[in-house]
């Protein structure tokens, strides 16, 4: 028998805020991967991540809401939230990107919600929708036809879409956890206590990074972008719209990020991106819509 999306607590239309909620972090979070290339300009991928979560819980610090208290027996989930959502998937993207463009990077983010779904799904330990089950199969496509022309590459470029792929999967679990913890201790409270975990857990790697990176105006500035946006106002957007959304809606506002990453890495980079892997982005937006629609109705 079908389910419905496990996650939400509540499911009807978007409201105004909602909109706002779902478009702002995609089209922060698709600019962060032409973010990271350009820091790559000069930062050793070792850096980047423990220098973008440090600006990140710098920015949330400001906010007096960060600092309200959560009990104690949120801590370990908390903790959780912070490898799964920040110190590790973060991490790998720098280091992907060394080997995938930025472009490809992005648009295999776009298979986040059917993650979301698939482990929300395994949580709660309920069969998905027919419809959901269709968007699931048409992401996974998708997700596929994107890896495909890059694998084909070298063998580095396709551990760099590994790398992608185990970043994505974490998402989906990440964003099954922040949802409820965010619903009972608040979206800022929450994050800001995740990135200071991940920054406890990043410190030694930028630390043995130093050495190994040069100090440049356009990286630097790029790396300051993608911590106060990317680290703290996205997140901290996204983390609120899983709240009042559910999880698979919310993981939806990837539908923005793969458009606003190709356009960034052809135009701006002037990278090229196969074919195939265009079509299998759209096939992985497919998936994800037929998800978001699916949850609605139900």
């Amino acid at each position: 028998m079908g389910a419905a999306d496990p996650s939400a607590p509540a499911i009807g239309r978007f409201q105004p805020l909602d909109w706002v909620l779902f478009v702002v972090p995609g089209l922060i979070w698709g600019s962060s991967f032409f973010l990271i290339a350009v820091g790559l300009e000069s930062l050793s991928p070792g850096l980047i991540t423990p220098l973008r979560v440090l600006l990140g819980f710098a920015t949330l610090s400001v906010l007096p809401a960060s600092r309200a208290p959560v009990p104690r027996d949120a801590w370990p989930r908390i903790a959780l939230l912070g490898v799964l959502w920040l110190a590790v998937p973060l991490t790998l993207f720098p280091y992907a990107e060394q080997h995938v463009s930025s472009s490809v990077t992005g648009m295999l983010n776009g298979g986040t919600p059917v993650f979301a779904l698939l482990v929300a799904s395994t949580i709660h330990r309920r069969l998905p929708s027919r419809g959901q089950f269709t968007g699931i199969l048409v992401g996974l496509v998708g997700v596929v036809l994107i890896a495909l022309p890059t694998i084909g590459e070298g063998s580095s470029s396709a551990s760099g879409v590994a790398m992608i792929l185990v970043a994505v999967v974490m998402y989906g679990f990440a964003i099954n956890v922040a949802a409820p913890l965010q619903r009972s201790h608040g979206a800022l409270p929450v994050l800001w206590r995740a990135e200071m975990v991940a920054l406890v857990l990043l410190a030694p790697l930028g630390v043995a990074s130093l050495d190994e990176s040069d100090f440049a105006w356009r990286p630097a500035l790029a790396v300051l972008l993608l911590g106060v946006l990317g680290t703290a106002v996205a997140h901290a957007l996204s983390a609120t719209l899983a709240g009042r959304a559910g999880a698979t809606r919310a993981s939806a506002t990837t539908y923005v990020m793969p458009v606003v990453s190709l356009s960034l890495g052809t135009v701006v980079r002037g990278e090229h991106v196969a074919v195939l892997a265009i079509v299998g982005s759209g096939l992985a937006l497919a998936g994800a819509a037929i998800l978001g629609r699916s949850a609605a109705r139900h």
